[in-house]
């Protein structure tokens, strides 16, 4: 396979990530807002992999990638 193949794949999963964790941390937060603190100790891990997600792959990779604009 080609590398430069390799490249876009990753790219890919990069936006893909990125998308996928600053979705998850928005979501995440609302619930830990909005709800009882039963859930709220289900979402702290939640939160914090979505975090990860974030760092990793960077907040703004997948909304230039796909190209959204708010």
């Amino acid at each position: 396979m080609d590398l430069e193949l390799w490249m876009e794949v990753f790219e890919f999963l990069l936006a893909v990530g990125s998308i996928l964790g600053l979705i998850g941390f928005i979501v995440g937060l609302l619930i830990l807002f909005f709800s009882g603190p039963r859930s709220k100790e289900k979402f702290i891990p939640f939160l914090l992999i979505c975090l990860l997600l974030l760092i990793i792959c960077g907040w703004n990779a997948g909304l230039r990638y796909f190209r959204i604009n708010f």
